[in-house]
């Protein structure tokens, strides 16, 4: 399992992606699960989750395009749209699992299956953010729904849906991940550091900071033990309950 998350802000985007891989407690490694994909007229950043075998070869799906592409298959940094680029990662996703869930007589139907966090921005257009399911399609953020987690959501979601503004700075919105991720990490074995993390600046059409936050990074240990002992004081304040 794995945990990805982006954030709409009015500033522009941010991504972070854990790298925890395992195929059980006796062979957990890491594997990068944030791409990126930039020129002087786009810049596009995708989230994987689900079977590893298959968002590789979505990704690698789409650097071979990037090398050689033509009519029938553009670069992702041709087309003229964010939801063009949602559209074109979306079909090669549901081709991908088709393929290798052909033949594959006793394999379950989530077998092959993954989603995808896709953003950026195009030139001419404004940043945008899509949710891509394992079926092709999509949906797109928005004011009522401005951000997208995928894989092991439910633990990190508590504190975005009571701490997200769309106004607050990156610096906000990278805590409020932080956050997110450490909540998530304390209760899911399958999600761990190090964490991956991206921002985009809207209408800059350059990547932004990058970075990978490893277990011993002085900040989000901060965060982390700042958040505990805020939850513990919480807790204590609160009326006992008569019996």
């Amino acid at each position: 399992m794995t945990y990805c998350c982006a954030l709409r802000l009015d500033r522009g985007l941010v991504f972070m992606s854990d790298t925890r891989t395992n195929a059980g407690v006796d062979n957990i490694s890491s594997c990068r699960k944030m791409f990126g994909w930039s020129d002087e007229n786009a810049v596009i950043t995708l989230l994987t989750a689900g079977n590893l075998a298959t968002t590789q070869a979505v990704v690698s799906m789409i650097d071979e395009r990037l090398k050689s592409p033509g009519e029938r298959h553009p670069s992702i940094l041709g087309l003229p749209s964010m939801f063009a680029v949602a559209r074109m990662v979306g079909d090669l996703l549901k081709e991908e699992i088709a393929r290798a869930g052909s033949g594959q007589m006793n394999a379950d139907a989530g077998t092959f299956g993954a989603t995808l966090i896709l953003g950026g921005q195009v030139r001419g257009s404004p940043p945008r953010l899509f949710l891509i399911y394992p079926e092709g399609n999509f949906i797109e953020a928005g004011d009522d729904m401005p951000w997208f987690q995928s894989g092991e959501t439910k633990y990190g979601r508590p504190i975005l849906v009571r701490a997200f503004e769309a106004g607050m700075s990156f610096e906000q919105a990278v805590k409020l991940l932080m956050v997110s991720y450490d909540s998530t990490i304390k209760a899911n074995l399958s999600v761990g550091l190090p964490l991956d993390l991206q921002i985009y600046a809207a209408d800059s059409l350059t990547p932004g900071p990058t970075r990978r936050i490893e277990a011993e990074d002085p900040q989000y240990l901060a965060v982390s033990e700042n958040w505990s002992a805020a939850l513990k004081s919480a807790f204590d304040s609160l009326p006992d309950v008569a019996l």
